[in-house]
């Protein structure tokens, strides 16, 4: 299970897509957002730039993991990769818990490049804030590494893209990601994994400590992604 997860992570690194819309777009799109929405304004309750340093963090992790791992599982469903793999003494829990260990740690570089650029943009934490920040936004992204395998087994290769990008969007929009959300709004985003990941920001707060409703939130997805994408494996394993 090591090596597969070694060599994912390694594929991963070395797909320029995967550099470009995953780290360096979110941290183009920060940019942009502290400017349109005003540098020393607030959002959300947070300041500007805090706000959207980790919403882009979070969008960059999200898209890494959702349409790394979903495509990459449907295709090799599609080439027969995983039915060979069935033939060999990889237990298909291994192989499950590998593809999420292996997207949710291609995560890191969108995270800090976004991070990186949010400090030269006068963003100032501590440095116990910064390193608390980093692992609980890495950490939350194995809910949504989860997410994509699941959504790899479900959807067919030729729909994958199309059912990955609307999901990614759609919990983007509706999970504060692009703009603070409030009131009715903010009652059905609380449903809303993204919105509970974005929830991480007040850790930034001078006398915040982390949103442990936002954490126990985050908890119970990874339960309900990782079981479904249990049982979607094993369902594959029966059609082949």
């Amino acid at each position: 299970m090591t090596t597969l997860i070694r060599l994912e992570i390694l594929r991963t690194l070395r797909n320029r897509k995967y550099l470009l819309f995953t780290v360096l777009y979110p941290a183009l799109m920060y940019v942009f957002f502290i400017n349109a929405y005003g540098a020393r304004g607030l959002a959300g309750g947070l300041p500007v730039k805090t706000y959207f340093m980790v919403s882009m963090a979070t969008f960059g992790a999200v898209g890494s993991v959702l349409t790394g791992s979903a495509q990459r599982i449907s295709l090799e469903r599609k080439s027969g990769w995983t039915r060979q793999l069935r033939l060999t003494a990889l237990p298909g829990r291994a192989y499950t818990v590998a593809k999420i260990a292996a997207s949710a740690v291609t995560t890191l570089p969108a995270i800090l490049v976004v991070f990186a650029v949010g400090a030269s943009q006068g963003v100032e934490l501590g440095a116990g804030r910064w390193v608390g920040l980093v692992a609980a936004l890495w950490l939350g992204s194995f809910v949504f590494a989860a997410l994509g395998v699941a959504l790899g087994y479900a959807a067919a290769p030729d729909s994958v893209q199309t059912i990955v990008m609307i999901t990614y969007m759609a919990l983007a929009l509706f999970g504060g990601t692009w703009f603070p959300v409030s009131g009715t709004l903010e009652t059905f985003a609380r449903f809303n994994p993204v919105y509970l990941y974005n929830k991480l920001a007040t850790f930034t707060q001078p006398g915040h400590a982390l949103d442990l409703g936002a954490v126990a939130g985050l908890a119970g997805f990874l339960v309900v992604f990782v079981a479904a994408a249990a049982a979607l494996y094993r369902r594959d394993t029966r059609r082949a």
